[in-house]
């Protein structure tokens, strides 16, 4: 056998072992970066090093339009020790899981309206409190009139999935008792823009009219704790009820839809005859702010800070933000923001300072 040859097998049985070895070392590799992710996460109370504060989770920054990066409208909120959610759409309480709020300590879901893109996600938030969160007593769920019969409808479709679950896990575990949802109904008399429907804690919760007709009664909320505040809009045009309730909060996070994109959509879909879309395309924007009538309602209502959230159409790159948000900076000069999911917002007490920081 040539030398030449001799050296090419030679290589050859290197780079064989070589591979051999790699490929041992990749298996090695990978079942050392999942130990670390499963040491490092699982059943770690994420939300245990976060200041005492208001601690805002954006679980849902989209729309009813498909998005793959956004879920339906959600917040969350972490006011010291008691959690909130507001809204709950599509996708969204699987995000809420993602950056790791705490379940546990979940004490209600306040409902904007019951438009189906904020609703789609609640029978998983249901099912989410009682298991994740250890529940022994059904989850309590303010809202509008008509709460009652989604709770009602969504108990109904989930029965036999419950039982699935407390035969399979063992009731000590999947607690009878804490299946499902306590409807309670917001009743805020006409000509009331606002009043108080939780104060506990140290937490109050505010409910405020807002304005998305033909939708009655739509909702918008103040959250209040230890000096700090936050006012979340639901879906309404520009509302002077709002703003003043929303008087000195620290952030108001905003609905928004950029009408000029919303027509450009509807042109688009008239053109390839699809008049049905077209119409709804030409309806939505005469019940949604745009964002300068968010700017302005963050302006006059002297928010330190504005979070644009249910965006519709939610820019899908960095590059259209810009586009989006429109004359609505020459407005508001303060901190304005693009919500997106996994964001948190945070404003620790005894402070000023409004944070920012990413779940995932």
């Amino acid at each position: 056998m040539s030398t030449k040859r001799k050296i090419g097998l030679g290589i050859a049985g290197l780079l064989l072992m070589i591979g051999l070895i790699l490929l041992a070392a990749r298996d090695r590799l990978a079942q050392r970066a999942f130990d670390t992710a499963i040491e490092q996460n699982v059943g770690v109370d994420r939300s245990a090093a976060l200041p005492d504060g208001i601690h805002v989770y954006v679980c849902g920054s989209g729309s009813p339009m498909p998005d793959a990066d956004r879920a339906g409208p959600c917040l969350a909120v972490l006011a010291g020790r008691q959690g909130f959610v507001f809204d709950a759409g599509a996708g969204s309480i699987r995000k809420l899981g993602r950056m790791g709020f705490p379940m546990d300590r979940l004490q209600g879901a306040y409902l904007t309206h019951l438009h189906s893109d904020h609703i789609d996600g609640l029978g998983e938030l249901l099912l989410q409190a009682w298991i994740a969160g250890s529940r022994g007593t059904p989850l309590p769920v303010s809202g509008p009139t008509g709460t009652d019969q989604v709770i009602a409808g969504l108990i109904q479709a989930y029965k036999i999935d419950s039982g699935y679950r407390i035969a399979h896990h063992g009731p000590a575990v999947a607690r009878p008792g804490g299946f499902g949802g306590t409807a309670q109904i917001i009743d805020l008399p006409e000509g009331q823009p606002s009043k108080v429907v939780y104060d506990q804690g140290g937490v109050k919760i505010t409910v405020i009219r807002v304005i998305h007709d033909p939708i009655k009664p739509a909702f918008g909320y103040r959250l209040d704790y230890k000096g700090r505040s936050i006012a979340i809009s639901g879906d309404t045009i520009y509302a002077p009820d709002f703003v003043t309730a929303a008087k000195g909060a620290d952030v108001m996070f905003h609905e928004a839809l950029n009408p000029k994109m919303i027509g450009a959509m509807q042109e688009q879909l008239a053109k390839r005859g699809r008049a049905d879309s077209a119409k709804i395309m030409a309806d939505i924007p005469g019940y949604h702010a745009s964002p300068e009538d968010a700017a302005r309602a963050a302006k006059e209502a002297g928010a330190k800070a504005l979070v644009l959230y249910h965006m519709v159409p939610a820019p899908p790159a960095k590059l259209i933000e810009r586009l989006f948000v429109g004359d609505a900076p020459k407005i508001y000069s303060g901190d304005l923001r693009l919500a997106h999911d996994g964001i948190l917002v945070h404003l620790p007490a005894g402070s000023q300072a409004v944070d920012y920081s990413e779940a995932f």
